[in-house]
């Protein structure tokens, strides 16, 4: 007997029911997408590496670690299963000049790669939905973004989800505050641990993020980068607030909320739940109006957000929300597999006119007994049984049975006119 192969940790197979909800949360996003009027990009799974490093950052965690990145054995050309979708999808952008004719809303579905280690909503295989706003340089927009993620939620029935904003303000505000903060870190130095001296004249910012729980008070005390924001900075960020504030949406300002890629400027913010223990952020964005120009393309402004799927559906069993399975309007109960072709004729009918039918479906030893199929018809949840019996078919019908009112009400219908009682079975 051959060994049997399993998926590969971290990479999760969704099968029934759970993946009802999947295609529940789906369709709520499409939806809300369009009355948002975001419309849909599909991008590759596999992107060349560059466009990783260059975009996220070298020293950025994803990049040093993270990334399942290989070489192509055809070419040679260095290639990456997709960590997250922004990149991809403003490389799209540049390379198809999608912003000749003004800005774009984008949004986006599907699997991507970090290898890590699989904890609860985190996985090496996860799935992120994502909205993007490319072109346009205004606060408005940033609002506008943060709402749609706000909207989401109301529409998935999720509560106690809190908003954090800060501003990361431009390159030259950072820059000074990135030689104070370094100054400030060296006379610390002995509160670092290793990942923060690993970082700390690559990427300091990042050090301000530190989970480590020995290293919080030094880090409440380092220099701010909001406090290095010039004028034009502030007012982008007064004007972000502002707009939050005349939408009554509630935010706490989190001066230490610095995201994980170095691509951002200006606004960035975290959507975040104390439901879900250490991985409280389901949704996180801001600003990356360089990031364009950083990959080839033409200097353009932009800003967007990713939620984790995986995340979001915990979530929302939580709060006991989500979606079963559709039950079929009808289960066809075949007594005689010699009827088949007649039956599936009729069922097809009803499909065709919008009716969902389960057929029970012939075994090695038979159609198997009446009583078997109506079992099977009743934990199908179907309302309607749809009976092909030797008597009814003499005569050209097919019976009705009703399966859920109690009533076991039957009607016949004729099996040649599928179409003009279809609409009854979905009443």
């Amino acid at each position: 007997m051959n060994q049997k192969i399993s998926a590969v940790k971290g990479m999760n197979d969704i099968l029934p029911p759970e993946s009802a909800r999947w295609e529940w949360l789906e369709d709520k996003v499409r939806q809300l997408m369009a009355r948002y009027a975001y419309r849909n990009i599909r991008t590759p799974i596999v992107e060349p590496t560059a466009l990783f490093v260059r975009g996220l950052g070298e020293v950025t965690d994803i990049v040093e670690k993270e990334m399942y990145s290989f070489e192509d054995r055809l070419n040679g050309e260095q290639l990456t299963l997709r960590p997250e979708s922004t990149a991809g999808v403003v490389r799209a952008v540049a390379e198809h000049s999608l912003l000749y004719d003004g800005g774009k809303r984008l949004y986006y579905m599907g699997p991507m790669f970090r290898h890590e280690r699989p904890q609860r909503g985190r996985y090496r295989q996860f799935h992120q939905i994502g909205a993007e706003a490319l072109g346009f340089a205004g606060p408005d927009v940033d609002a506008e973004i943060i709402l749609l993620a706000h909207a989401l939620w109301k529409e998935l029935g999720l509560r106690d989800v809190r908003l954090e904003i800060n501003s990361l303000g431009q390159p030259e505000e950072r820059r000074q505050h990135r030689a104070e903060l370094i100054a400030y870190l060296e006379r610390h130095a002995g509160l670092l641990d290793e990942d923060a001296r690993r970082r700390l004249h690559t990427n300091p910012l990042r050090i301000l993020d530190t989970k480590n729980p020995a290293m919080q008070a030094m880090v409440e005390g380092a220099p701010r980068l909001i406090d290095f924001l010039g004028e034009a900075s502030l007012a982008h960020f007064d004007g972000l607030k502002a707009m939050l504030e005349a939408n009554d949406i509630a935010y706490r300002i989190n001066p230490r909320l610095v995201r994980g890629m170095d691509y951002y400027n200006l606004s960035v913010f975290e959507f975040i739940t104390d439901s879900l223990g250490a991985q409280g952020t389901i949704c996180a964005g801001g600003r990356y109006d360089y990031l364009i120009e950083e990959i080839g393309g033409k200097r353009a402004p932009a800003v967007g957000w990713a939620l984790g799927v995986e995340r979001v559906l915990e979530l929302v069993k939580e709060h006991g929300g989500g979606a079963e399975p559709p039950a079929p309007d009808a289960y066809a109960v075949v007594p005689d597999a010699r009827v088949l072709p007649l039956a599936l004729k009729t069922l097809q009918g009803l499909r065709a006119a919008g009716v969902s039918v389960q057929m029970h479906a012939a075994s090695a030893d038979g159609m198997g007994s009446m009583k078997s199929q109506f079992k099977k018809a009743d934990a199908s949840g179907a309302r309607y049984g749809l009976i092909f019996g030797a008597d009814e078919l003499a005569r050209g019908m097919v019976t009705v049975k009703a399966l859920r009112d109690g009533s076991g009400a039957q009607v016949e219908r004729p099996l040649g006119q599928p179409a003009d009682w279809a609409a009854a079975l979905k009443a």
